[in-house]
C-alpha cells in the first residue's frame, strides 16, 4: 500500500511540475534567487512603478522613446510574474499594456510621436505585446499584435534583415534581432508567422558572423565584432530554435572573453548588450549560465543605488543609456530570469 501511495505521489508531483511553465529548465541549472537579490528586485519594481506616467507609459530622456521604454519596462514586470490584473503590480501592467495597444495605429505602426529610430522601438514594443497576448490570450491584444507583426513581415529585406524605417531597405544586426524575437514571440503566442521569414532572418544573422573571432559584426563584413552585437546575434538564433547552432557556441565563447561584467567592464553598450546576453546564456544553461548569472548578479548588486525602499541603476553605470528607467528595467529582467516566468526564454 505504501508503495502504491508513493507512486501516486510521484506521478502527481511530476504532473504538477510539467504543468508549470516556470519548471522548464529547472533540472538543467542550479541558479536560484537569494533574498538579497530578491530585495533588490522588489525595490527596482517599486522604482519602476513610481515612474509610470498617468497614461500608463514610461518616459526616458524624451518622448521620442516612450513606446520602447514602455516595452522594456513591461518586460521587467512580466519577468517577475506580473500580468494585467495579476500580481502585486497587475494594475501597473494593465495600464502599461493599455498604453501600448492604444499606440498601435490603423496601419500597424506605433504612434510616430513616440518612436525615435522607428523599427527599434517597434520591435521592443511588439515583443512585449506578444508576451502579453501569449500569457493572457486577451482578445484586446491580438488584433493590435497582428497589425504590428504585419509591419515587420512587410519590411524584411531580400537578405532577411531589417533597418530603422518600416520599409524594405538595408539591414543591421541590432534592429534585426528585435524583429526576429518579436516574430518568434508572436508565433509562440499562436499567430500565423511564416517560417520562411524566420529562416531568412537566420540567414541574415549568419551573414554577420566573423570567422576569425567567433563573434558577430554590425552588418555583414562591416565593423568589428562586438559584445552587444554578438549577444544579440546568438540570442536571435536561439529564439529561432537554433540552440545547437555551432555559431551560438562560438558566440558564447566570444562573450565570455569579451564580457563587460565584473572587473572587465568596458562601458560599450553595457545595458543594451546584457539585455541579449543574459537570455542567451540562460538558454545555454548549465555551468555556462550559472557562472554568467552569478558574475553579473554580483556586479549589479554592487552597483545598485538606493533611495528609500526603491532600487535603481543610473547612467553612471552605462553612459550610453538614456537613463535609469531603461537601465533599471533591463537589469531587473536580467536578475529575475531564474524565476522562469518568461515563456520566450524557455527552450
Amino acid at each position: 500500500m505504501k508503495a502504491v501511495l508513493f507512486l501516486l505521489g510521484l506521478l502527481l508531483a511530476t504532473a504538477l511540475f510539467a504543468a508549470d511553465p516556470r519548471g522548464v529548465g529547472l533540472a538543467q541549472e542550479n541558479v536560484a534567487i537569494d533574498e538579497k537579490t530578491a530585495a533588490v528586485i522588489r525595490g527596482a519594481l517599486k522604482y519602476l512603478a513610481s515612474e509610470q506616467q498617468a497614461n500608463g507609459s514610461w518616459i526616458e530622456h524624451n518622448e521620442k522613446y516612450v513606446t520602447a521604454m514602455t516595452g522594456y519596462t513591461l518586460l521587467a514586470f512580466m519577468a517577475t510574474g506580473n500580468l494585467p490584473g495579476e500580481g502585486e503590480y497587475g494594475k501597473v501592467v494593465a495600464n502599461g499594456a493599455r498604453f501600448l495597444t492604444d499606440s498601435v495605429q490603423a496601419d500597424g505602426t506605433y504612434d510616430p510621436r513616440h518612436m525615435g529610430q522607428y523599427m527599434y522601438g517597434h520591435g521592443v514594443a511588439t515583443i512585449a505585446l506578444a508576451e502579453l497576448y501569449g500569457q493572457t490570450k486577451s482578445a484586446e491584444f491580438r488584433p493590435k499584435l497582428e497589425k504590428a507583426v504585419k509591419i515587420i513581415l512587410g519590411s524584411q529585406n531580400a537578405e532577411g534583415g531589417w533597418r530603422y524605417s518600416p520599409r524594405v531597405g538595408d539591414a543591421d544586426i541590432s534592429v534585426t534581432v528585435l524583429q526576429v524575437v518579436a516574430l518568434r514571440a508572436a508565433k509562440n503566442a499562436g499567430l500565423d508567422v511564416s517560417q520562411e521569414s524566420i529562416e531568412r532572418a537566420v540567414q541574415y544573422v549568419h551573414s554577420c558572423y566573423d570567422d576569425g573571432s567567433g563573434g558577430f559584426c554590425y552588418q555583414p563584413r562591416q565593423r568589428a565584432p562586438g559584445f552587444a552585437r554578438t549577444a544579440a546575434a546568438i540570442y536571435s538564433l536561439q529564439v529561432c530554435g537554433r540552440y545547437d547552432d555551432p555559431k551560438v557556441a562560438s558566440g558564447a565563447t566570444y562573450l565570455t572573453k569579451e564580457t563587460c561584467i565584473a572587473g572587465k567592464h568596458k562601458g560599450e553598450w553595457f545595458t543594451y548588450g546584457h539585455f541579449y546576453a543574459a537570455p542567451a546564456m540562460y538558454m545555454i544553461g548549465g555551468e555556462t549560465w550559472e557562472k554568467w548569472y552569478n558574475s553579473i548578479k554580483k556586479f549589479l548588486l554592487d552597483q545598485v543605488k538606493r533611495k528609500g525602499d526603491t532600487a535603481y541603476w543610473d547612467k553612471d553605470l552605462d553612459p550610453r543609456t538614456p537613463g535609469p528607467v531603461y537601465t533599471t528595467a533591463v537589469f531587473t529582467t536580467v536578475l529575475a530570469m531564474p524565476y522562469h516566468y518568461m515563456p520566450l526564454y524557455q527552450r
